[in-house]
């Protein structure tokens, strides 16, 4: 049996055994992961799709380590205007082991259900509290590096629309926010955000741009 699945905004075809490297997952090493969004299922002849997603269907998997990718250099150059600029990056990974597939059945979509409205009680009173303290009072967040546009909106929605609350979070709560707003999101490593929103709050900009020359796309070279 075989399976289409989204992991942290990719798509994977994985069996069970096999062993993957995701985008970096907010999961810690040795604890298992879930994955509802299957979007095919292949077991010898019968081939089950989804639309886009297969109901009741689940992907178990352990995390087994985190680590870097390879380093990737990107050289950027303008003719006759004497600009250069040469920057390295390693992508942020997760190795995981596929432990299950699940077709279809009755457990997996009642765990679904029941974190659902967990999830989502907290985002309607955000959501509502928002628009009074963003109106003038939001931060800048996207002067925090690896935080994008995409990435600002979602902290804004949750309620962490200024440098000082963010720099009172810890980086896995950033994470669940990230991860929760969208699947695409779920691959930021958010372990520097605190420590730069905590100088951008205190107005020590100088030692901020001194603490992002060291990092590569929000993460610790």
């Amino acid at each position: 049996m075989y399976a289409i699945v989204e992991i942290a905004g990719h798509q994977f075809k994985v069996e069970k055994d096999q062993k993957v490297f995701v985008n970096r997952l907010a999961t810690e090493e040795g604890k298992t992961v879930d994955f509802d969004n299957v979007l095919l299922i292949g077991d010898g002849d019968n081939v089950t799709l989804g639309a886009p997603a297969i109901g009741g269907a689940l992907v178990g998997a352990k995390v087994l380590r985190h680590l870097k990718g390879d380093k990737v250099i990107v050289f950027k150059k303008k003719r006759r205007k004497g600009y250069r600029v040469k920057n390295g990056h390693r992508q942020a990974l997760s190795e995981i082991v596929i432990e299950s597939i699940v077709a279809s059945g009755a457990k997996p979509a009642k765990k679904a259900e029941k974190a659902t409205p967990k999830k989502e009680e907290p985002k309607a009173e955000a959501k509502k509290a928002a628009p009074k303290k963003a109106a003038g009072k939001a931060d800048d967040l996207k002067k925090i590096e690896g935080a994008g546009p995409k990435a600002a909106e979602a902290l804004v929605s949750a309620g962490f629309e200024t440098f000082a609350k963010i720099a009172k979070a810890t980086p896995e709560e950033l994470s669940t926010v990230l991860s929760e707003a969208s699947s695409r999101l779920a691959h930021i490593v958010t372990d520097t955000w605190p420590k730069q929103a905590k100088l951008a709050a205190d107005g020590k900009w100088d030692e901020l741009k001194e603490l992002q020359d060291n990092l590569d796309g929000g993460i610790e070279k």
